[in-house]
């Protein structure tokens, strides 16, 4: 990161925690100074309407109004994968202010994105973390596996969003292991035929979800109550409940399956 002049002009993403100040329906677009930007560290990392984006670091401190990263979901991908690109790089910067290996403080690289030890004798250099984590629709026939995370469980225990199923991915493990592994942990099911379906980076705060299309293979539905409230299948044709909002992976996945399922019913 660099310390920003005045006469710096782009539009800047600035962002606490999860949540971005994004007035009046867009990222805030001029010259650091109308901002209050000048002397902030910020780093250049892409293009917004064809200007200059540039994320400012985090002060926590700071008071604006917040949009949850969430909340713009509905903007193109390019864009609301890009305001995730500022919200993780904010994030990684915060979380490696000093060195793992030696303990001395850290700083940007000028070169590529790595916080990198001032320590002369040392000189490591951290990366930013991605935490992979698999999410996976499930299909039986013409039907859909469907769970209400705790989470998302309505106080009445009667509503709620219901999605698909996900977990992290753990050390010595591949995609399709975890695939195994969550949706048996979480609901008692073991499925086949795993198949890779598309990503999506997710900074809350600095996941990317990796998502699959499986098969049923066997079991019945046994709840992992620590996690999940309900599961159920659903047929293609059914009334669905409250699904994921329009922009996640998770609703595009169960669209394809839905689809799969109406093709398998014909």
């Amino acid at each position: 990161m660099h310390s920003v002049s005045p006469d710096t002009c782009g539009y800047w993403l600035i962002s606490q925690g999860s949540n971005i100040y994004f007035p009046d329906g867009n990222l805030p677009f001029g010259r650091a100074q109308e901002f209050g930007l000048t002397e902030r560290q910020a780093l250049h990392i892409g293009k917004w309407d064809n200007e200059p984006l540039f994320v400012v670091q985090e002060e926590s401190a700071e008071v604006r109004e917040w949009t949850p990263l969430r909340a713009l979901l509905c903007l193109p991908a390019t864009k609301f994968y890009l305001l995730n690109r500022g919200v993780e790089l904010n994030h990684f910067v915060k979380t490696h202010q000093f060195c793992g290996k030696c303990g001395h403080s850290m700083k940007m690289a000028k070169e590529e994105w790595a916080m990198q030890c001032q320590n002369a004798q040392c000189g490591y250099r951290a990366y930013p973390v991605i935490c992979p984590s698999i999410i996976v629709a499930v299909r039986r026939g013409t039907e859909i596996l469907l769970a209400n995370h705790l989470r998302h469980a309505t106080p009445d225990g009667r509503g709620g969003i219901y999605t698909t199923l996900a977990g992290f991915v753990e050390v010595g493990e591949t995609f399709e292991q975890t695939v195994e592994r969550e949706v048996f942990e979480e609901t008692g099911i073991k499925v086949k035929n795993i198949r890779y379906f598309g990503s999506q980076p997710w900074a809350f705060p600095n996941s990317q979800m990796v998502g699959f299309l499986a098969d049923y293979d066997s079991g019945e539905i046994v709840l992992q109550e620590t996690e999940i409230h309900d599961a159920k299948w659903f047929r293609y044709d059914d009334e669905m409940p409250e699904l994921p909002p329009e922009g996640t992976i998770a609703l595009k996945l169960i669209k394809a399956t839905l689809e799969l399922c109406r093709l398998a019913d014909k």
